[in-house]
């Protein structure tokens, strides 16, 4: 008896298996209506988000054979999608990158997937969309073995729209919980029009904090110079606070920052920001200088915090 429930139901795993790769289009010759494999695909995705990737790194995180591997990387390397370099720190460590061209076709593939997925949850209504995120989410975790998260959320680089929200956010939050007037949201709205002007790819970025396809936080970092790196703008919505998502954000920064090679991390708050400043410290971060100031309708003291990479 117990044979024939299991039976049923690896059938009806199965059967799940073959309508979601139907509809998201697996079996294609070519995903999202492109001259790249399912596999290809994922290689651009996580060449997009983390560059200086290894090619051991790839492997273990996608638990790849080492040989198809090493054939896929070579094809795209081939058609002038990747690039190799020797790590300035070990010879023997050779860094992947996207090309210009790698990450064009990236960027046009992305936008597919997300219009592909747009179409899918449409077609449903809001209550079947939370009904299917759900879902997905049960599944997420009972087949990745973490169990259930409490409010699970993810990270993501900032898109149209994002700098916005950042914006009104800072300026409306900082004024209902700390006073702080309306040069605070000019500060901000300068620091974000400064990182979509000047921004550079290889050496920044901006993670954007999302729960049930709602943003609830966010945080840049720019480069200062050559060897310094910027936290700026750390922020989670009170609904989403006690999460852990500002230390999640804050160590994505450190993350990228190592990996690009930056020697050290600067930032500048103020003294009334207890949560961010408890964030900072167990990161690493030192208080390294302290002065007062009014700039914000509010006597305040603004603190730079280092930390060495």
């Amino acid at each position: 008896m117990a044979t024939a429930h299991l039976d049923r139901r690896v059938a009806a795993v199965r059967r799940f298996n073959r309508l979601y790769t139907r509809r998201i289009g697996v079996l294609n010759d070519g995903l999202l209506r492109s001259p790249y494999s399912l596999t290809e695909v994922r290689l651009l995705f996580e060449l997009a988000q983390s560059p200086n990737l290894t090619a051991s790194t790839l492997r273990d995180e996608l638990g790849l054979d080492p040989g198809y591997l090493s054939r896929l990387l070579r094809g795209l390397e081939d058609r002038g999608l990747l690039s190799r370099t020797s790590s300035a720190a070990d010879g023997r460590v050779t860094h992947l990158n996207l090309t210009e061209k790698g990450r064009e076709a990236f960027r046009s593939l992305d936008a597919r997937a997300d219009e592909e997925v747009r179409t899918l949850l449409g077609a449903l209504s809001v209550a079947q969309q939370r009904q299917l995120l759900d879902a997905a989410r049960t599944i997420e975790e009972l087949l990745d073995g973490t169990g259930p998260q409490r409010e699970p959320y993810l990270l993501r680089h900032h898109q149209p729209g994002d700098m916005g929200w950042v914006v009104h956010r800072h300026g409306v939050l900082y004024a209902q919980e700390y006073g702080w007037d309306e040069r605070f949201e000019a500060l901000v709205a300068e620091v974000v029009a400064s990182f979509i002007h000047r921004f550079d790819a290889k050496r920044e970025r901006c993670w954007i904090a999302e729960r049930d396809g709602e943003i609830v936080g966010s945080v840049f970092l720019v480069q200062k110079s050559k060897t310094v790196a910027q936290l700026r703008l750390l922020l989670v919505e009170p609904s989403a606070r006690g999460l852990g998502i500002g230390g999640r954000l804050v160590d994505e920064c450190l993350r990228f920052a190592r990996q690009t090679g930056y020697r050290k991390m600067t930032l500048w708050t103020n003294h009334v920001l207890h949560a961010a400043r408890r964030i900072y410290h167990r990161a690493g971060f030192q208080l390294v200088d302290e002065q007062p100031h009014s700039r914000f309708g509010r006597d305040l003291i603004g603190q730079t915090w280092e930390l060495t990479l």
